[in-house]
């Protein structure tokens, strides 16, 4: 009898550490979020940490783009987002964070204000979308608790957010990243194909918004320790180019940047690696490096 009890007191010890052990974050993908900007209701995803549900304390949050083609459960579905979150956390390379996945690809693709002025997407990402993740989950509001990522389209996406408002983004990740027209005419070229006899200053003006490079040559001083960033394209990616045009941009107006340029090409198997390194980045910011 003595001996029964022992093994039963030695298991209620052991078990609350058993099941904390074996707590996995939650993901939803298929949430709705209204917009006046956009005169729709927005699809978004959401992972949620392990024990978000039993704890009170407010969480750092990331805000991960997808790419072209995808949509709010891209990251979820290819990307595999809650295991490699779940192991990140576990293993300790991570601290514990909310993600919020967007769509893009609803009504019309992309990330930005359409040069028309009739789709404004990045005026209900910062107007409505942050306002209302703020609002419904516990998420630090704090520019050192925020951070951007995407790939390609939303790698586009994450260069231009950080760069647009850098004093909300502490960390900035674009993966394979589509970094807009690389020169004026690239610009010129795009935009009169779908918008014939489009004035040429209207042109010149969404080029120095919209080129990543135009940004980076144009950042003011004090900006240029604002964001801290992490580039990652592969060597076998179509959008290598601008990738490294950017690198070398930034390094020769001496912005601080990690760039990596690791083999593999534009693939959701490239991607998943990426996203621990991802993780662990914008963490350090949320750790207060």
């Amino acid at each position: 009898m003595k001996k029964q009890l022992q093994l039963l007191i030695a298991f209620l010890l052991i078990c609350p550490f058993t099941v904390l052990a074996q707590q996995t974050g939650k993901v939803y993908d298929n949430l709705l979020v209204p917009s006046k900007i956009l005169k729709s209701d927005r699809r978004y995803a959401v992972y949620l940490p392990p024990g978000y549900e039993t704890s009170e304390r407010s969480y750092p949050v990331l805000y991960l783009l997808h790419g072209a083609g995808d949509d709010q459960t891209g990251w979820v579905q290819f990307g595999e987002v809650l295991n490699i979150t779940d192991k990140a956390i576990a293993d300790g390379t991570a601290t514990a964070m909310i993600i919020v996945m967007p769509d893009a690809n609803t009504g019309r693709r992309g990330y930005f204000n359409d040069i028309k002025g009739d789709w404004n997407y990045e005026d209900f990402f910062f107007k409505e979308l942050m306002p209302y993740v703020e609002k419904k989950y516990r998420v630090k509001s704090d520019k050192r608790y925020r951070a951007i990522s995407g790939l390609s389209m939303g790698g586009g996406g994450t260069l231009m957010y950080a760069m647009h408002h850098p004093e909300l983004f502490s960390s900035a990740c674009p993966l394979s990243a589509s970094v807009g027209p690389l020169t004026l005419d690239d610009a010129r070229a795009s935009i009169t194909k779908n918008n014939p006899g489009i004035a040429d200053s209207v042109i010149t003006k969404y080029y120095n918004e919209h080129s990543a490079i135009a940004l980076v040559n144009n950042m003011p001083n004090d900006q240029k320790k604002a964001v801290r960033w992490y580039m990652d394209c592969g060597d076998d990616d179509f959008l290598y180019e601008g990738n490294a045009l950017l690198h070398v941009a930034m390094r020769k107006k001496e912005i601080p940047h990690e760039f990596r340029m690791r083999e593999g090409g534009h693939t959701w198997t490239y991607w998943r690696a990426a996203l621990p390194n991802v993780l662990e980045f914008v963490s350090q910011a949320f750790h207060q490096y």
